[in-house]
C-alpha cells in the first residue's frame, strides 16, 4: 500500500475515532448544576476537552488503522476471504 493511502485511511479512521470520542465524559450545565449565560446552549458541556479527546482518537485510530493494514496484507488472512 502507498503511503498516500495509508494517510488517507489514517484520516478516516481518525475523524471516525474522534467523532465516536467526543461524548465521553461530558456533562452539561444543566448536570452539573452551573448557572447559565444567558444565550448559551443548557446542553453544551461545560470542559469539553478537546485536546484530551484528540489524543484518545490518535490512540485509537493508530490501533486500527495498524489492524486494517494488518489484515490487507496477511496472506493467510486474504487467501481465507478470498476462497
Amino acid at each position: 500500500m502507498q503511503w498516500g493511502s495509508i494517510v488517507a485511511v489514517f484520516f478516516v479512521v481518525w475523524w471516525l475515532c474522534f467523532v465516536a470520542v467526543l461524548p465521553i465524559g461530558n456533562q452539561s450545565h444543566h448536570e452539573t448544576g452551573e448557572t447559565l449565560v444567558r444565550g448559551a446552549d443548557p446542553g453544551a458541556p461545560v470542559a469539553p476537552r478537546f485536546a484530551r479527546k484528540m489524543l484518545m482518537a490518535t490512540g485509537l485510530a493508530v490501533v486500527f488503522t495498524g489492524l486494517l493494514l494488518w489484515a490487507l496484507t496477511n496472506e493467510t488472512l486474504m487467501a481465507y476471504w478470498n476462497r
